[in-house]
């Protein structure tokens, strides 16, 4: 398994900037296939941004694949992510601090003809809130605290967040002496069925499981996966099938393909995924995944070799085929994701301060190596369309 020579610190590369001007390139291979099939109207987006002002809105044009700035959304500091449903919007700020407690925020939003009205703010459990995700009934958030190494959910009403109704706490740290001193709680979702409910713990090389109560918002421990010793597990995607997920382990730059049993809500290993050349031997950390509607394709981002890796899946196992590595058009991918359209690949390039548009050949999968236009988004750490 590959191994990242020498690690950077979380704050050392949320603390990283420099310029991007806004440009355009074309990709003459992948723009018919980009613009065929049916009419297609423009989205709003909020990008997510680790700076002052927070939450940045921005006009789609599904067409010319290009982003208008429209203007600061919401100005909150340190947006690590952020997390739709229905008509309201999550966020996570990565605080050391907040209303005087030694907390991040979580906090929401009504989407009122693109633009964002604030609803609440609530106290996380711990310091660097950096993930929050929200159940399938729309009456539940969980949030996971990084520095903290903690996590807590909260009942919602209305789009408005309750105090924090359940909290836990972790203390397991893993091998990295860069990384893992202590437990970093990095990533919260939900099983396909909204029953079991799961923390990526990168610090303690583990998954937490819980049982779900959405009316109350409480959990119950429901078991553990571990994972290879040193590989910091930061998120978990669970495919269409309603039976495999994808563990990215930033750490070491490798996906664990698990099999989900509905029964107990536990996870098995099933394969492990390299994403890295066989010849690369620089720093490395394995970011985030991008699943197609329809199963058929299954992209991750790694970052300071800073690339895309496109796999094939199969729709009903999910396990997965190489098929190309690609550049993700600047530095630091933090996110990315597919337009409604899924002909368009956006790129949240975090050092960069850009947004990377390439275009994707819906067929094939793949994606173009040429940007098709970009634009300058403060330390973007999330892509959202509404």
């Amino acid at each position: 398994m590959a191994s990242a020579m020498r690690q950077t610190s979380r704050r050392e590369f949320l603390s990283s900037a420099s310029t991007v001007a806004v440009g355009t390139l074309a990709a003459p291979g992948f723009l018919r296939a980009a613009v065929t099939g049916p009419k297609v109207t423009g989205s709003r987006v909020f990008i997510g941004s680790h700076a002052p002002d927070g939450i940045l809105a921005f006009d789609w044009d599904p067409i010319n694949a290009t982003l208008a700035p429209v203007g600061v959304a919401a100005k909150i500091p340190n947006v690590a992510w952020l997390a739709p449903s229905g008509q309201f919007i999550y966020s996570a700020s990565e605080l050391d601090s907040f209303e005087g407690k030694p907390t991040g925020e979580v906090a929401s939003f009504r989407i009122l003809g693109g633009e964002l009205q604030p609803l609440s703010a609530r106290n996380s459990a711990g310091t660097g809130t950096c993930h929050v995700a929200v159940d399938a009934t729309g009456r539940m958030l969980l949030a996971a605290d990084y520095t903290g190494a903690s996590a807590a959910s909260f009942r919602i009403e209305d789009g408005k967040l309750s105090e924090a109704v359940w909290t836990e706490h972790y203390t397991e740290h893993g091998p990295n002496a860069d990384r893992q001193q202590t437990a970093h709680a990095h990533f919260a979702s939900f099983s396909p069925d909204n029953r079991f409910a799961y923390i990526n713990d990168l610090g303690g090389d583990s998954i937490h499981i819980y049982k779900v109560d959405a009316a109350t918002a409480r959990m119950a421990a429901a078991g553990t996966y571990r994972g290879a010793p040193g590989s910091g597990p930061r998120t978990l995607h669970f495919h269409p099938n309603g039976r495999t997920a994808y563990c990215m382990n930033e750490l070491v730059s490798t996906v664990d393909v698990l099999e989900w049993h509905k029964a107990d809500g536990s996870l098995t290993l099933v394969d492990r995924i390299e994403l890295l050349p066989a010849d690369y031997h620089g720093p490395t950390r394995g970011c985030d995944t991008v699943i197609t509607r329809d199963g058929r394709f299954v992209y991750f981002a790694n970052r300071d070799d800073d690339f895309l890796y496109a796999f094939r899946a199969d729709a009903k196992t999910g396990s997965l085929t190489p098929m190309k590595r690609s550049n993700c058009g600047g530095k630091t991918p933090r996110n990315f994701t597919l337009d409604p359209t899924e002909r368009w690949m956006l790129v949240a390039n975090q050092d960069s301060n850009s947004i990377s548009v390439f275009a994707r050949d819906p067929a094939t999968g793949a994606l173009a190596d040429e940007v098709k236009s970009s634009v300058a988004a403060e330390a973007p750490m999330r892509i959202l369309f509404v």
